[in-house]
């Protein structure tokens, strides 16, 4: 492969869809010097110039907007003011390249994405790149959140043919939708280390007028390539690996990569990364008398704690940000995630669980203030996503993380009252910045702001004081990318429901339940049994719909059903339990590989035209599908004994075999998955009426301890329930002495009746 410029040296860890799931989804940022100045080709391009760096201020946005004023996306509405002739995804845009005989140029980002927005204040603003853009290319901007296929796809072109990938992601197509060149941010003009965006657009132009067949073969070889290479299949193969043999090759490779000091895996930049700790505190409960085991808890137990003390997460407001830009957790890129925040409840939640120590369960509970506060919609939906950027003060130009930082003098004004006892005269101000290391230059390093942005500020790396919470009040707040994803949703239902589960607090599972009757009323199509992707936030309160709907991927329902099974086991509303059994029907009807084995991330009529039709095969910031629906599928079949899933969840596990040997440590949430199966799953059967007493007290018991590999089944008597139903055994359980009952049952043999919460504890410890 040839390049626009030299790659540079690459980050231990990186993410290029193998390795340790890093969560590469951040935009791309000169922070991250991989991931900014490699472009990658499929054909041979010319050497490119070098010069200094230049900033062209942005033009003024034009007053006629272009064709994306017409869409509902957040993102795609930032630009509907461009001076470039941009087309939204679809055949209008295919069907011009193909008439006119010109590439596509495709960009992916979206709305809360610093160095989008970067990318779009030097060059899509600017007046002669817009030329450019229409007059040579066919322009279209795709917003990753509404299409994850086509993000997929194209961020497998840039990671298998550059050092890297992240957003925003620029690729060029033939008229065919066949990648050819990509790359993610670029300067406007060229550099001394990276080629500029207009320097790029010449060749481009001019490669394509002179060498185009020889364009059109390489990227054809490419796409062949990519298929071959991102083949997921069962084969010859009849069953799946050992599941120990996964386990402990997992936990070695994250054992040598582990921060002893910070927590954390790799190098900076940091990620938290939730599936990495759901895979260790798994692995400590089957490992707990090993030396192993205990390393697996220290590890995922530290890394949460450094987490919550540094700067990653708002001490103020609450809350985590999407990544660190360093070893420390200190500095962190501002934007804020729903999918971050769902995971992170839960991953605090469990070390609860496992540790006792409230500090866990406070950052839980401040998490889901943080998002019932900032993220929730009145209809009981949460929105996407706080921007990483800005303004200071209102009116002026935003700037990344104007929000979230402090000066000296800001913090000396705020907290001036004097500290009782103290034996010098102290302010509390002094005394926050005396311990945390605030000082008048501020505590970011230039290397870790490129912009200059952020001078003079400091960011917290402890909760500290209401005043900074009533003084932030009146900062203008973040753009809020109020789009909602069904699979966001879905998770984001998991953490108020585990969360509320797990703390006892009722409110927190009726957020779970809102977000659920959500998903049911504005995501779900009843006459196809359809889920859709995307809907958005409508003036007063409203709910509005594109049209047509984009309808939802494989990540949107296994995402779903896994909140709908953890709001059951919360809520014991069975209501929820049917729901989860529908959609999964829907999901094998439409993602389903019959011939090779688990799922595609998208439906064939909805791919149409894209090179590849992929099945997701890595756990990084997001949980791969696939990993959540082999959970699904082995939960589904221990609530209902359906065969059907449990053959669906083997041939999925074995269809990843070869990725599973290869690099376990890329798929943790799935050997966790291959674990569950092999062990197999606890059915903790409560027999009882669920408003008494005594059968919440056996229900709180058995959300108090981490049992991560179990289904809980409320037994209300009624042989007429859809539980016994789907369980006829459960018509078989009795409760002792009309006291609410517990049953422990393992290969359908079940323990003997208990009725007191201190021996189900016991038993579940054993």
């Amino acid at each position: 492969m040839s390049h626009l410029s030299s790659p540079p040296p690459k980050h231990k860890g990186e993410h290029k869809g193998h390795g340790l799931p890093r969560g590469s989804e951040r935009c791309s940022s000169s922070r991250d010097k991989d991931r900014s100045v490699t472009v990658s080709s499929s054909g041979p391009m010319p050497a490119g110039g070098k010069g200094s760096r230049t900033n062209c201020s942005p033009s003024t946005p034009q007053k006629v907007p272009n064709r994306l004023i017409n869409e509902k996306s957040p993102y795609l509405l930032q630009h509907a003011y461009n001076p470039v002739d941009w087309y939204p995804w679809g055949p209008e845009a295919f069907d011009k390249a193909r008439k006119e005989n010109k590439p596509i140029f495709l960009s992916v980002g979206y709305s809360t994405c610093h160095w989008c927005h970067m990318m779009e204040e030097e060059s899509f603003q600017n007046e002669e790149i817009g030329r450019l853009l229409s007059e040579d290319f066919v322009s279209v901007k795709v917003d990753r959140e509404e299409r994850p296929d086509v993000d997929k796809v194209y961020m497998t072109f840039i990671q298998a043919t550059s050092s890297g990938g992240g957003w925003p992601m620029n690729v060029w197509l033939t008229p065919n939708l066949q990648p050819f060149v990509g790359g993610t941010y670029f300067p406007l003009e060229d550099g001394l280390t990276r080629v500029g965006f207009r320097t790029v657009l010449l060749r481009i132009r001019e490669q394509w007028k002179q060498n185009k067949n020889t364009l059109l073969e390489n990227s054809q070889r490419v796409t062949a390539a990519l298929l071959a290479r991102s083949e997921i299949s069962m084969g010859d193969r009849q069953l799946p690996p050992s599941g120990a043999t996964m386990n402990s090759r997992c936990f070695q490779q994250l054992d040598e990569s582990y921060d002893e000091e910070y927590g954390g895996f790799a190098e900076a930049p940091k990620f938290p990364t939730p599936v990495i700790l759901s895979f260790l505190f798994s692995y400590w409960l089957s490992h707990r008398l090993t030396q192993d085991g205990s390393r697996a808890q220290q590890m995922a137990l530290h890394t949460l704690k450094m987490m919550a003390n540094g700067g990653i997460r708002d001490h103020v407001g609450q809350g985590f940000h999407r990544y660190s830009t360093d070893r420390q957790w200190h500095i962190p890129h501002f934007e804020k995630m729903l999918y971050d925040q769902a995971q992170l409840a839960v991953a605090y939640s469990q070390a609860f669980q496992i540790s006792g120590d409230e500090f866990y369960s406070d950052v839980a509970r401040g998490i889901l203030q943080y998002v019932a506060r900032n993220l929730s919609h009145r209809s009981g939906g949460f929105c996407s996503a706080e921007d990483a950027d800005s303004p200071p003060e209102r009116g002026m130009q935003p700037k990344e993380g104007a929000f979230y930082v402090w000066t000296v003098k800001e913090v000396q004004q705020l907290l001036s009252e004097p500290v009782p006892g103290a034996t010098e005269p102290l302010t509390s101000g002094q005394l926050l910045m005396k311990h945390y290391g605030l000082t008048e230059a501020g505590n970011i390093s230039p290397s870790q702001d490129p912009k200059g942005e952020l001078h003079g500020r400091n960011v917290l790396t402890v909760r500290y004081s209401l005043e900074l919470t009533a003084a932030r009040k009146h900062r203008p707040r973040p753009h809020l990318d109020s789009k909602m994803l069904a699979s966001w949703n879905g998770l984001m239902v998991s953490g108020f429901a585990v969360t509320g589960a797990v703390l006892g607090l009722e409110r927190l599972i009726n957020y779970a339940t809102n977000g659920a009757k959500f998903l049911k009323r504005h995501m779900f199509d009843v006459a196809s049994g359809r889920l859709m992707r995307t809907c958005y936030a409508g003036s007063g309160g409203t709910v509005e719909h594109s049209n047509p709907p984009c309808w939802g991927f494989l990540e949107d329902y296994a995402f779903v059903v896994r909140g709908l099974l953890d709001l059951y086991e919360a809520s014991q509303e069975s209501s929820w339990l049917e729901w989860a059994l529908r959609l999964q029907d829907a999901q094998d009807r439409l993602f389903w590989d019959s011939q090779g084995g688990g799922y595609f991330c998208s439906e064939a009529e909805l791919g149409a035209g894209l090179p590849l039709r992929l099945k997701d095969d890595q756990d990084g910031a997001e949980p791969s599908a696939n990993s959540v629906s082999a959970h699904n599928l082995l939960r589904l079949h221990g609530f209902t004994g359906h065969k059907d899933w449990m053959d669906k969840c083997v041939s999925l596990l074995t269809a990843f075999s070869e990725r599973l040997r290869r690099v376990p440590v890329a798929l943790p949430e799935m050997v966790r998955a291959l674990s569950a199966h092999q062990q197999t799953l606890k059915q903790i059967v409560i027999c009882g009426d669920p408003q008494a007493k005594d059968t919440k007290a056996l229900l709180q018991c058995v959300h108090s301890i981490y049992i991560p590999n179990k289904v809980l089944i409320l037994a209300n008597g009624d042989p007429s329930s859809f539980l016994s139903r789907q369980l006829p055994f459960l018509s078989t359980l009795r409760r002792l002495e009309d006291r609410a009952t517990a049953y422990v049952c393992e290969n359908q043999a079940c323990s003997v009746p208990i009725t007191e919460p201190c021996e189900l504890r016991k038993l579940l410890h054993q």
